[in-house]
């Protein structure tokens, strides 16, 4: 095991009413929480709370799920070529929330990869804090990728759909 450090803090307070919170103590959280491997930490404590995160300094490696260049491979370049940033356009989540394809759990999602999709269409339902929101479509197009899963946590401006626009 690891062992890092002890930090000698001074005592150091900010009053707020008849509370009071330490903010070398916070100091001292973000420290510690910088030098391990540790992605999260929350603590209560006499009536405050703190949550930190790590920002996610990973970035994962693409994909490449082709088992090398065929001649007959030439008509989906061309394809994929296409669909430029002019073309596709992200579907952002505008708030967070958990992600649902679909009306319920035995209803058939509201798109598939391929559909075609008309302005205001639903696309999906972001439930936040008990209420569950439609998720409409703001222009026509082509669903060329669905980046989130059923049931899965969503922050906000996280991108949920590529859609290829008419």
């Amino acid at each position: 095991m690891k062992r890092h450090p002890v930090v000698k803090i001074k005592k150091r307070s900010v009053r707020g009413g008849d509370d009071e919170m330490n903010i070398d103590e916070i100091r001292e959280l973000i420290l510690l929480l910088d030098q391990t491997s540790i992605s999260d930490l929350e603590l209560e404590k006499e009536g405050y709370r703190i949550s930190l995160r790590k920002a996610n300094s990973e970035i994962p490696a693409p994909v490449n799920n082709s088992k090398g260049k065929v001649g007959g491979t030439k008509a989906l370049d061309e394809k994929e070529a296409k669909i430029t940033s002019e073309t596709a356009i992200e579907v952002l989540s505008p708030m967070v929330g958990t992600f649902y394809s679909a009306a319920s759990p035995d209803s058939e999602p509201y798109i598939k990869i391929g559909d075609h999709v008309e302005a205001g269409q639903t696309l999906c339902i972001l439930e936040a804090m008990k209420l569950f929101n439609e998720i409409k479509s703001d222009f026509a197009g082509t669903i060329v990728d669905i980046l989130a899963e059923n049931a899965e946590p969503i922050e906000f401006g996280q991108t949920l759909f590529i859609i290829e626009k008419d």
